[in-house]
């Protein structure tokens, strides 16, 4: 039985359409001529980037996670070190965003939530008042000269996302750290 069901499906597989090469591993002949344009494109292309990547220096050393504490870099963002960047602090909850900003040396900087901005009760667990106090934490934290801040967030709240700091203030830059 086994025998009939082998040659039966060699049989179908020899009227199958397209026509296929045996030298290539069973490939459609279309696409083996069809791709061979494409391949010596894509060579081509490879070859101007290298000679690009070539006049350009190589940066071995830069990676997209932020620096150890401790550990030497060259990254700066207005002249200071990762260290030294304030950090805000984003609780997010389901009943209330909470944001707090502190220096370096973790001194509290500004503190805003949405009960200081005047939401209560349900109220406070909604998307627009996080971004309020986000605004009102990015107001009083560029008061205080904060230019630069690493953000880290904490909690899966509707606040999460729209609390941050940084773009309703267009003289403030942020470091995601999440």
């Amino acid at each position: 039985m086994q025998v009939v069901r082998n040659a039966g499906s060699r049989l179908l597989q020899s009227w199958a359409w397209p026509p296929k090469t045996r030298i290539v591993a069973g490939l459609p002949a279309s696409t083996i001529h069809r791709s061979a344009p494409h391949l010596q494109d894509a060579a081509a292309k490879l070859d101007i980037e290298d000679k690009e990547e070539a006049r350009t220096p190589s940066h071995s050393s830069f990676s997209i996670y932020p620096p150890i504490p401790g550990q030497e870099n060259s990254l700066r963002w207005a002249g200071k070190k990762f260290e030294e960047i304030p950090i805000a602090h984003i609780k997010a909850s389901y009943n209330n965003t909470q944001i707090q900003v502190v220096s370096a040396a973790h001194q509290p900087l500004v503190r805003a939530s949405c009960g200081t901005e005047g939401f209560r009760n349900a109220k406070k667990g909604t998307g627009i008042a996080a971004q309020t106090a986000g605004i009102a934490a990015a107001a009083k934290a560029t008061g205080k000269g904060v230019t630069h801040v690493r953000v880290v967030v904490k909690g899966l709240g509707p606040g999460r996302l729209v609390s941050d700091p940084v773009p309703s203030q267009p003289s403030m830059c942020a470091c995601f750290l999440s």
